[in-house]
């Protein structure tokens, strides 16, 4: 049988007018009064009936999620945390993909099917960035230069390269390489930008970085142009993949010959032989702070940033020279 919010209303002890206000977060309840109700929500499984909820409010309860690719581990893990962080907040999520037709469709799209808001995730923020998006479309954007237009969350790139590469300078290497990821990617470029700005500070060679585009392939091709390397930082984990194999063609052993960092720590880092040191990205952290800022603008805040911290993981793939 559904709940009612007469039923919610009965068990803490509210009226009914109370219960609907706490359903659609409205700022005129006692927040003790709040926590009660939502207990009793709670206890009993109540769920606001979306259809019914929009006639109220003029909002669908459903937000938009824009990529350019679902390929990609880290995008993926991104879907799954939005998706669990919107289902968390009662948000049904719409997901569209940026086609030929480029980024003003996926607006258009998600627009027609009355999305009160959209994330737009790493690699589709460059686009999104050189668009005026509809103005009654509220934006995320996940991994993204400064932009008052916008909320971005954020993981922090630069500093988790930094950690990376001081890592791999403390076990003795007189420098460290670099296998970055594709130009246009801002996720890429702070990774970089953190690796250069360690092996400055530390006063040693800053190599010619190769550069991959994300997948496990590129990594195996880049690594060729990394010959001379005794320590490698990886931008991500997939990349490092291929870069692990490659040097297991060539004859040179992980970590004995060669030091290998990646980024990301993907669910299978630790099976790779050996396994994969590596900057752990908080996934759910970002999927729950993203979901928050664009509820949050939904609701009428104003334009936040937020970074969420790297941590670095040793395993076998990281020893000292």
């Amino acid at each position: 049988m559904r709940v009612s919010m007469a039923d919610v209303a009965a068990r803490a002890g509210v009226s009914a007018q109370t219960v609907s206000r706490v359903a659609n977060a409205s700022p005129r309840v006692d927040p003790a009064t709040r926590v009660r109700v939502e207990q009793a929500m709670a206890e009993l499984g109540y769920r606001m009936h979306r259809a019914a909820r929009a006639l109220r409010t003029g909002q669908t309860s459903t937000i938009g999620l824009v990529v350019a690719t679902l390929a990609s581990v880290g995008n993926s893990r991104m879907l799954q945390a939005i998706s669990e962080a919107a289902a968390a907040r009662d948000y049904a999520l719409a997901v569209v993909t940026v086609g030929e037709r480029g980024i003003h469709e996926a607006f258009a799209r998600l627009r027609a099917q009355g999305v009160d808001g959209a994330v737009v995730l790493n690699e589709a923020t460059d686009l999104a960035r050189g668009v005026e998006p509809p103005a009654d479309l509220h934006i995320v954007v996940v991994d993204s230069p400064p932009d008052d237009r916008f909320s971005i969350v954020q993981t922090a790139h630069a500093d988790g390269a930094r950690i990376a590469t001081a890592h791999l300078l403390a076990a003795g290497h007189d420098t460290v390489h670099h296998l970055a990821g594709p130009a246009g990617s801002f996720a890429a470029a702070e990774r970089e930008r953190g690796w250069r700005e360690a092996l400055a500070s530390a006063g040693v060679h800053v190599p010619e970085p190769a550069r991959g585009d994300w997948t496990s392939a590129s990594g195996h091709s880049a690594v060729a142009r990394l010959a001379a390397a005794t320590a490698i930082f990886v931008a991500n984990d997939q990349m490092a993949l291929g870069a692990l194999r490659a040097l297991a063609d060539a004859g040179r052993r992980v970590p004995d010959d060669v030091a290998v960092v990646g980024f990301d720590d993907i669910v299978d880092a630790a099976e790779f032989r050996p396994p994969l040191t590596t900057m752990r990205q908080d996934f759910d952290a970002l999927g729950r702070q993203a979901v928050a800022a664009l509820v949050a603008a939904i609701e009428g805040g104003e334009p936040v940033v937020e970074t969420v911290p790297a941590t670095l993981v040793v395993r076998a793939s990281s020893a000292e020279a």
